[in-house]
């Protein structure tokens, strides 16, 4: 128990907790606020407990549970099931809520503390707010070594935490509580920076966590901190002005930064405004939403006929708030013009700098609404207008054939197997304009990409800057922890669904509808298309039996992912048919939100692919090989790599 305050010599009054609990009084005290609007920073604390943080951080989440008497704690607790996975609904939490508010995350020394790391980097490398809290061994070393501390015969001061050093944004490490305080307004002031934020590292050592110190009671007072809007330098304005002016092709490549500026409307207007066609990252999918005159879809290595076109074209391309991965350039193969300019406009200067495009660092809200009376009066020609509708009209009608694919096509599927472009077509059009469709790695997220048909600004979250297989079904967690009146359809392969399907566990336990579309084909759909393309002819890319040749070459696994989502608690539809399937997202939409996951279990063809996208990735294919289907790709891969471009222009005023 805390005592009560007491005054120092100082004079400033004081409060006796341990480590851990001022840890989670301090984070139940901070807020953010932009445009008026505030929120907590912390919405809670996930965790699995273990030794490390059981009797520091443990004791004091209990605490501040039977504190509330009942009610809702401030720093509410959930118990997770996999580390990596909680880090996974923090990030997902983070972006659905526009990167405002997250949630807190403790791990057990060892490896709780490291299965943690792969969602550190996940968070860093898409420049979303989490806090993790791994626990470390003694500071004091009193005990050492003890149960999974790393010992290293060159350097007693390294632990596995240090791991976390280069995929976090902000690392510290606590051996005494006087470090806690410049500690956590540290991790504090890079979580609320939209410019420097991703997971922001905190080691606690367990011995630290349960010791006590006099804290001064202002270190617990609220605390709101505001995300800014910087705004764009006046001459630099002017300048990229004059420099789209002078387009006559102009493309608009949006990312996530449109999102988490909460640009939309802003873009829409410069689009409609000037007739600059947009495009949009993976990121960026929702900048505008379907049917916008100007919305051409997704560009790059999983874009549509129509983006990819105008990008081949355009002369001037203007990314907003986006990061230029290889993706979205397709491996600098998207633009062709000789003469090509950038202008990135980028709250982050990192990003803004890239290509050496014409920087503008600075909100892309705040950018494109001064960049709209910049080019008042100005517009692209009639003509170029025409083509983006013919390029656009030519692409809708190819997912139109996708959604419901021709007999020439269905008469070649096996009873009871569906195409995956049908299953896409069936929750896009079943599913409300207001719900979330989710995804994260495989097939599917590029032909969500390419296919799917956003109709709200919030419709549509897929993980693609590090593409975690798995972080589909503690994602779409955190989403419905962030905005319960949506419905969230997590769309997963049954690669992605066996890396991580113990978050279902924790939906039965927190009462949390998701409704996870597993799409079963027996095996890895992306990689295995990616294997075939590089002359690796799929190899281990099926779940097949290994056989007497000592080749993974036999029948197919027998595996039963509905039985398995059952025994984990989940309320299981298994479907054979689009009728069936139409049916199973009428009932899982039906249920009641307090229900518990739902997963629609389909079966799909692997062989058939979404449309071609007029693209490319760079994967290098083996230069030498006995086989001759690697011969062949290796011949096609140097054809390929021809189109490849620098993307640096000669030295101008940047």
């Amino acid at each position: 128990m805390a005592t009560k305050p007491q005054s120092r010599t100082s004079g400033q009054d004081t409060v006796r907790l341990t480590v851990g609990q001022a840890v989670v009084r301090f984070l139940a005290q901070q807020w953010t606020e932009r445009d008026g609007e505030r929120q907590r920073l912390f919405a809670g604390c996930l965790g699995i407990f273990g030794h490390g943080n059981v009797a520091g951080l443990g004791q004091a989440l209990l605490q501040e549970e039977l504190a509330a008497k009942g009610g809702q704690p401030d720093l509410p607790y959930v118990l997770a099931r996999n580390e990596q996975a909680m880090v996974h609904t923090a990030v997902a939490y983070a972006k659905q809520s526009d990167r405002l508010s997250t949630w807190a995350c403790t791990a057990s020394i060892g490896p709780g503390s490291t299965n943690m790391l792969t969602g550190a980097a996940l968070a860093t490398i898409n420049r979303i707010p989490v806090l993790l809290l791994p626990s470390g061994t003694f500071a004091t070393r009193v005990a050492a070594p003890v149960l999974q501390e790393l010992e290293l015969p060159h350097a007693g001061d390294v632990t596995v935490n240090d791991a976390f050093r280069p995929l976090s944004r902000f690392f510290d490490e606590v051996n005494r509580p006087e470090q806690l305080p410049a500690a956590l307004l540290g991790a504090m002031r890079v979580l609320t920076d939209p410019a420097e934020t991703g997971a922001a590292t905190i080691s606690l050592p367990q011995d630290v966590q349960a010791e006590a110190f006099d804290w001064p009671t202002a270190l617990f007072q609220e605390r709101t901190w505001y995300v800014p809007r910087p705004r764009p330098d006046t001459a630099r304005l002017e300048e990229v002005a004059a420099v789209i002016r002078s387009a006559k092709r102009p493309l608009i490549v949006a990312g996530g930064g449109v999102h988490y500026s909460r640009a939309e409307e802003a873009l829409a207007h410069l689009a409609e405004a000037t007739g600059i066609p947009v495009s949009e990252t993976q990121a960026g999918k929702g900048s505008l939403t379907h049917g916008h005159p100007h919305l051409m879809g997704a560009v790059g290595s999983t874009g549509t006929t129509a983006a990819n076109a105008l990008a081949a074209e355009a002369d001037v391309v203007i990314g907003i708030g986006t990061r230029w991965g290889d993706f979205t350039t397709a491996s600098r193969t998207a633009f062709q013009d000789e003469n090509v300019r950038f202008v990135n406009i980028n709250v982050a200067s990192f990003d803004a700098g890239k290509h050496s495009g014409y920087a503008v660092v600075a909100d892309a809200r705040e950018t494109l609404t001064a960049l709209s009376a910049e080019l008042d009066g100005w517009t692209v020609s009639r003509a170029y207008r025409n083509r983006q509708q013919k390029l656009w009209k030519a692409w809708d009608r190819l997912v139109e054939e996708t959604y419901v694919p021709p007999r020439s096509v269905t008469k070649k599927l096996a009873d009871g197997l569906l195409t995956q472009g049908e299953v896409i077509g069936a929750v896009n059009e079943l599913s409300d304009p207001h719900d979330v469709v989710l995804c994260a790695a495989g097939s599917m997220p590029g032909d969500l990409h390419k296919l799917w048909r956003v109709r709200d600004r919030k419709g549509y979250h897929v993980e693609y800057g590090y593409s975690c297989m798995g972080y589909e079904i503690p994602g779409s967690i955190g989403i419905r922890l962030a905005d319960p009146s949506r419905d969230v359809f997590a769309m997963v392969g049954d690669g992605g669904y066996l890396m991580m399907p113990t978050e279902l566990v924790t939906a039965v336990q927190e009462r949390i509808k998701v409704i996870v579309v597993l799409v079963q084909n027996h095996g890895f759909h992306s990689i295995g298309s990616l294997s075939e393309s590089l002359g690796s002819q799929r190899f281990g890319t099926r779940y097949r039996m290994r056989e007497d040749s000592h080749r993974l070459d036999g029948d197919l696994i027998g595996i039963d992912l509905a039985a398995n989502a059952r025994s984990l608690g989940a309320y299981v539809i298994e479907v054979h048919s689009a009728e069936e399937l139409a049916a199973a997202i009428a009932e899982a939409k039906a249920r009641p939100d307090d229900s518990g996951p739902v997963v629609i279990h389909v079966e799909t063809d692997p062989f058939v692919h979404a449309p071609d996208s007029a693209s490319w990735w760079d994967v290098p294919v083996s230069e030498v090989s006995e086989l001759r289907s690697t011969r062949a790709a290796y011949r096609g891969y140097r054809e390929a790599k021809k189109s490849q471009r620098p993307l640096i222009r000669p030295s101008e005023r940047r």
